[in-house]
């Protein structure tokens, strides 16, 4: 599902009008979309009181096609129409939707509320679209605070984007309009995908408006998508009569260390869970009896160690772990770690060497800081979140959180890796400039643990599906994160443990077979 900028949806609007579609055809659509969702959701609507905001601009014309189709034929118990602009002021398509709703017997009325408008059921902010820049003063700006604070019993639903938000930009730069719903058109906006903005949305509701997905589907100059489960959902199908253990793959888990052998546990079951064949841990040996007794599961193999407790390269100078890998499918490598100097060498080493794909997290990833990262070619998922991410490229962990679509961008095409940046709307950023934005998560996966789910979840779907990595991948970041609001429906958002989303990973699985394309 691409993601489009405000221009990117100017030209494919554009396109459409070149192909014998008018303007005003595309603001009827969309009006009338937007009723088919109110009359979907609050039904009936001839018992509502409804206010509409409208703009100047396109988005007010919107809201007049909104306001006519509500008039005309739901016939609410109250309906006003505020107009923000003298009606001398509207041009194009919108002046043309004024005309025909004062044609209709719907008169809008002046930015002076009266006194019976605060007890409004459903409130349609039709203010401003998706072209402003910068943060809303005057009139527009007062507007804003009163549908926020003026209406106590109303639902807001916004027109394609809450007023006072930029529709390119992640970041809310002045006072905005806090929608329960917007029901956007064609495709999602940039503001609509990532945080913080997105969380003024309220949910957003995709409409079409007749615009064939091809104008902007297959562009490839638009780099960002968001998952949707139609893309990964054929990774979920019931297995062939015949598969056994050796067709869904071998994980090899390299992590763990003493004290830290949680980690590299719940990563191999994570795999597990999410369908890996077989799995083996390879660890310190002093840490091996505590792994083999969190899950008989799992296989593993002790390697040399340092007085520490971590791995010693010894593990790799004498071709053990070489060894072990060779019929390997999938290798994940980082959690529990630990920071040995000889650990850290030999992540170095198996990283740069070692030609099998590779999920790489924690400290894995502290131990590849300042080193070549180029890959030569082989499969490499660095998982980082915010703070690992500033150590991998010296910036401030604050620019990265500003800015992180372009960085999570340049930095997968400089070393040609796949780049799960972990965070709210984590993103994975690709060797050839595409974005995907993951739109499942929840506070309640900020516990320890987490990550390390999430990178036994990535392994054990590349193992299963060594021909689609990217869907792979992105099956794994999706379903994490909804097995963690599965999870917090039942935990709340405070008493979620790492463990428990392999509790709920299968629903997560069944519920993306159920969603709809």
């Amino acid at each position: 599902m691409k993601v489009l900028t405000a221009a990117q949806m100017r030209e494919v609007d554009r396109r459409m009008i070149e192909l014998g579609i008018p303007g005003i055809v595309l603001m009827e659509n969309a009006g009338h979309r937007v009723v088919e969702f109110l009359a979907e959701k609050f039904s009936p609507l001839s018992g509502h009181r409804i206010i509409v905001f409208c703009g100047k601009g396109n988005n007010g014309g919107d809201g007049f096609v909104v306001a006519r189709q509500l008039f005309t034929r739901w016939k609410p118990a109250a309906l006003h129409v505020v107009l923000t602009a003298s009606p001398e002021e509207l041009k194009g398509d919108a002046a043309e939707n004024y005309r025909m709703l004062r044609a209709c017997g719907c008169c809008p009325v002046s930015a002076d509320l009266a006194p019976e408008m605060h007890s409004a059921t459903l409130v349609i902010d039709a203010l401003l679209g998706t072209g402003i820049k910068g943060s809303v003063s005057g009139a527009y700006l007062e507007l804003i605070r009163a549908i926020n604070s003026g209406f106590p019993a109303a639902k807001v639903v916004a027109v394609d984007i809450p007023s006072g938000l930029a529709s390119d930009s992640g970041e809310c730069e002045g006072e905005a309009v806090k929608a329960d719903y917007t029901v956007t058109f064609t495709a999602l906006k940039v503001s609509q995908a990532l945080p913080p903005a997105c969380d003024r949305m309220g949910e957003v509701i995709v409409r079409q408006i007749g615009t064939p997905p091809d104008l902007y589907e297959r562009d490839d100059s638009i780099f960002l998508s968001q998952i949707h489960p139609a893309q990964f959902r054929h990774l979920l199908r019931a297995r062939v009569p015949g598969g056994h253990k050796g067709t869904y793959g071998h994980v090899m888990v390299v992590g763990g260390s003493r004290g830290k052998s949680g980690a590299a546990a719940m990563t191999g079951m994570a795999a597990v869970r999410a369908g890996a064949g077989l799995v083996t841990v390879a660890s310190a040996s002093s840490a091996i009896d505590v792994i083999a007794a969190h899950a008989p599961e799992l296989m593993t193999e002790p390697l040399a160690e340092t007085a520490s407790g971590g791995i010693s390269i010894q593990s790799y100078d004498d071709g053990r772990l070489s060894g072990l890998v060779r019929n390997k499918d999938v290798i994940a490598i980082g959690p529990g770690l630990g920071g040995d100097s000889e650990t850290v060498e030999l992540v170095r080493q198996v990283f740069a060497n070692c030609p099998h794909p590779m999920v790489v997290d924690a400290d894995g990833l502290n131990a590849l800081v300042g080193r070549d990262l180029q890959t030569k070619g082989r499969l490499r998922i660095l998982t980082p979140h915010p703070g690992e991410m500033s150590r991998l490229t010296g910036l401030a962990t604050a620019a990265i959180l500003k800015d992180r679509v372009d960085i999570a961008r340049a930095f997968a095409q400089e070393h040609g890796v796949i780049l799960v940046l972990k965070g709210q709307r984590t993103l994975l950023a690709f060797p050839d400039g595409r974005v995907w934005i993951n739109p499942t998560g929840t506070p309640a996966l900020a516990t320890g643990g987490t990550g390390d789910i999430l990178t036994g979840i990535a392994a054990g779907f590349l193992a299963q599906f060594p021909d689609e990595p990217e869907n792979a991948v992105a099956a794994a970041v999706y379903l994490h994160g909804l097995a963690g609001q599965i999870g917090e429906r039942t935990l709340g958002d405070k008493s979620l443990a790492a463990t428990d989303l392999l509790e709920y990973l299968p629903e997560a699985m069944r519920e993306c077979t159920r969603l709809p394309d």
